[in-house]
């Protein structure tokens, strides 16, 4: 499909298999985005009080009905509900103590290393294939493109013996072993591990990402072969009497036992309730009502793509970073200020004429079954040639009709009423490589050509005071914010500037991850972002 594109949109595009598919995932999710109609709903706390402490309690139950989890619909019937419970008697109904038990995850294999060195460390996947490379040519790790949760015995009792000896006996309960649940996975290899489990990340002489990434991986490793964590949980029910009946709930837990989070860190919510007994009165301090709306699907993150790509059976585990190197490299999707993926006008407009054009080729079933043909071609349970065959024929009859149909090189261009500066012909805006731009419609002929300005953000420069601090894109296609006035003046960040000027070096100040910082590497200044900065 390459030469299609290139003919009908612009040079050095791609349409692989994969590709196309993953684009069209981001794509969709940002029509959803745009599509979705937040709905109100509102929720209704009471603050209570009783001899020993003060509990927060939610209204789960109207009489008979129970709340559901988009709460009540509107103001207009949460404040009937809200008036009845301010006069209303409040006493404990029932008490459940229980003990609830946490188990480890399962080791990593390639798709869950890739999002969880994301979601700790904010490390894109090719950046992690490539530490996680180097690991394993030190031979510190087993291979990192992997399927599979197996683990060998050597390894098992390996870490049978560590955890026994560093942590005690009851942080181990007996060997654990796990099966893969996805679709099509090849098993060929072991889980990702540590080749030796003695070998903790505090012994080995590493870089600093290394030896971040290999500390995840072996204590992902140690952990899914120790004792779970358990949990004292307590959930108490409140009835409130007024006009109307009504149940409250409120629920609190407290680790009892670390176990496997001993090694590996995960958060989780502790609420210490106080000491109430069964039938206890409690006293109304307040009513909490609250409003809210609904949220659209979120934006994917490195994380959630993969995650998508794996659930959807797109791709293998050693193609996950490639693919989203790849879209990124053409210009198809970019990440915004949160490292969330957008979609590009580039990447909408080749969608679009796939989808309307070759819709099988970006039909996720047809590439999840295609990966499964694949397959089971390898296995010698089909014939290539039928396999090839059934696709390439009916594939290359309607290219042809569609290389004569399909407009030349007219996709994402728009005329316009501006005339060109230097020859007054009219000046259209065409889709480049890095989006939308103006041109003289005189082209060759004339060359002018001027960048569309990004939208949504512009603010004064503070260094210059005469130009613009806007959005622009370096050669590859990165973000950043940089003064209109340039060559003039070089005021520049690779964040969005606050438009004020650092109190050490007056380089611009940047919002980076909840703090303000010196857009000067030089320099260290550092602020943490409070309410008022924010707004």
């Amino acid at each position: 499909l390459s030469p299609f594109l290139w003919k009908k949109v612009l040079r050095n595009l791609s349409a692989g298999r994969v590709q196309s598919v993953t684009v069209k995932l981001i794509a969709d999710r940002k029509k959803e985005i745009d599509a979705f109609n937040p709905e109100e709903y509102w929720s209704i706390n009471a603050l209570l009080k009783g001899e020993k402490g003060e509990i927060n309690a939610s209204l789960i139950q109207v009489g008979e009905k129970k709340i559901g989890k988009k709460g009540i619909k509107n103001e207009e019937s949460s404040s009937p509900i809200v008036k009845d419970l301010e006069k209303a008697n409040y006493q404990i109904i029932e008490i459940q103590e229980k003990e609830k038990r946490s188990n480890p995850l399962p080791p990593f294999k390639t798709s869950t290393l890739q999002q969880s060195a994301w979601r700790k460390f904010h490390f894109p996947s090719k950046l992690t294939m490539g530490i996680a490379q180097s690991l394993y040519e030190k031979g510190l790790i087993t291979y990192h493109r992997s399927d599979s949760f197996n683990l060998s015995i050597e390894s098992l009792s390996t870490a049978q013996t560590f955890i026994q000896k560093e942590y005690g006996e009851k942080y181990w309960e007996g060997t654990k072993r796990y099966k893969i649940k996805t679709k099509g996975a090849q098993e060929a290899h072991e889980a990702i591990r540590p080749t030796n489990a003695n070998k903790t990340p505090k012994s080995l002489d590493l870089k600093r990402n290394e030896f971040r990434l290999y500390q995840l991986i072996w204590q992902r490793f140690l952990a899914c072969q120790m004792a779970p964590a358990i949990f004292n949980t307590v959930k108490i029910k409140i009835k409130a009497v007024s006009e109307k009946e009504y149940t409250l709930s409120t629920t609190g837990q407290t680790l009892k036992f670390d176990g496997f989070l001993k090694v590996y860190p995960v958060k989780f919510q502790q609420d210490t309730l106080p000491d109430l007994k069964e039938k206890e009165g409690l006293e109304l301090i307040k009513v909490l009502p609250d409003q809210h709306f609904t949220k659209p699907p979120a934006r994917y993150t490195e994380a959630t793509l993969i995650k998508a790509l794996e659930k959807n059976g797109i791709g293998r585990p050693s193609t996950y970073a490639t693919i989203i190197s790849t879209i990124q490299t053409r210009n198809y999707i970019e990440k915004d200020e949160q490292k969330r993926f957008k979609i590009t006008e580039v990447g909408l407009t080749v969608n679009d004429l796939l989808s309307k054009h070759f819709e099988k080729i970006v039909d996720t079933n047809f590439t999840a079954e295609m990966e499964e043909n694949l397959d089971k071609i390898a296995e010698g349970k089909k014939e290539w040639k039928t396999v090839i065959k059934n696709f390439y024929v009916p594939f290359i009859k309607n290219l042809e009709i569609k290389q004569k149909e399909v407009p030349h090189k007219k996709e994402g261009h728009k005329e316009t009423n501006i005339k060109c500066p230097k020859c007054e012909s009219p000046i259209v805006i065409k889709l480049g490589r890095y989006g939308k731009f103006y041109a003289c419609s005189n082209w060759p002929k004339c060359k002018y050509a001027k960048p569309l300005k990004e939208d949504g953000f512009k603010l004064v420069c503070p260094i210059c005071k005469k130009g613009d601090i806007t959005k622009k894109r370096t050669r590859k296609g990165k973000i950043f914010y940089g003064c209109s006035n340039w060559p003039k003046c070089n005021a520049a960040a690779w964040n969005e500037p606050t438009g004020q000027l650092c109190p050490k070096c007056k380089a611009l100040l940047e919002k980076k991850r909840g703090y303000i910082n010196c857009s000067d590497k030089k320099c260290d200044y550092k602020k943490f972002i409070d309410k008022k900065d924010k707004n």
